[in-house]
């Protein structure tokens, strides 16, 4: 049964769900510049280190960058459970692969670099993006230099995207890390959107759940880019519980007296 808040104000679906196809996914300008660098450095078979703070679209543009690559010549491996030992980790990969997993560390390992050798026989370049890369495990971090390693250091048969909060980006120019980070060429960041973002991507949703009218004030949007902080996940919140609370006293826009009532409830 479909929430009352959106017969209200005539919307066919939820407006700021997660739930949304990669061809729907809204990017501002700052956001297609990083997708296009992401792009760039894959097709020149280099790293990528991507940080950003919690909610800024760094899975958006993931999603976006899944879309934008020919799945025929790319083959893109997610992996988020980031807080394993190097064992599980490499587990994890076989499992993600579709590979056996093995007894031990070094059965694993091989058959990891063996899945991609045999990809680059067959033209295909992988790609493992490493989401939340914060929470490697030191020893795992320690490692992943060696997997890049192919054909004595002379063969880039393989891509690393490692996406992460600010932290990562800290933790890698540790002098322990020198040698992952030292391979990695591309490292880039994710700015929280500005106030114009934030009116564009609620104008957007809104007019994706089928709203044909403007429901938000400027103060409301304001206030609610100020509170958010640039995050899109926090926009989300705040703007669902807004809606909610403006149809329930029965008013056709939202306005700043009830976003600022939402965030004193949410605690945002």
């Amino acid at each position: 049964m479909a929430a009352k808040y959106l017969a209200h104000f005539g919307l066919k679906s939820s407006p700021f769900t997660k739930e949304i196809s990669d061809d729907e996914l809204w990017l501002p300008p700052s956001k297609q510049e990083v997708l296009a660098d992401l792009v760039e450095a894959l097709r020149e078979r280099t790293s990528v280190l991507l940080t950003g703070e919690p909610g800024v679209g760094k899975t958006c543009v993931l999603r976006a960058l899944r879309r934008k690559l020919p799945q025929g010549t790319f083959r893109l491996t997610y992996c988020h459970n980031a807080t394993l030992g190097r064992r599980d980790f490499y587990r994890q990969l076989c499992l993600a692969l579709g590979l056996s997993p093995s007894a031990t560390a070094a059965a694993l390992f091989f058959g990891v670099s063996s899945h991609v050798e045999d990809l680059g026989r067959e033209r295909i370049h992988p790609v493992f993006l490493l989401d939340e890369a914060q929470l490697l495990h030191q020893d795992t971090l320690d490692h992943l230099h060696i997997l890049l390693n192919y054909e004595w250091d002379s063969k880039a048969l393989l891509s690393l995207v490692l996406v992460g909060l600010p932290e990562l980006a800290d933790r890698m120019t540790l002098r322990r890390n020198r040698c992952l980070y030292s391979r990695i060429q591309y490292r880039l960041t994710i700015d929280p959107i500005v106030p114009d973002d934030t009116a564009d991507y609620i104008a957007y949703r809104l007019t994706g759940s089928g709203c044909k009218r403007e429901v938000f004030t400027s103060d409301a949007i304001a206030m609610i880019h100020e509170t958010a902080l640039g995050s899109l996940r926090d926009i989300d919140r705040v703007a669902t519980a807004a809606l909610r609370a403006s149809a329930r006293r029965k008013r056709k826009l939202v306005e700043r007296d009830v976003v600022d009532h939402v965030i004193n409830i949410l605690g945002v």
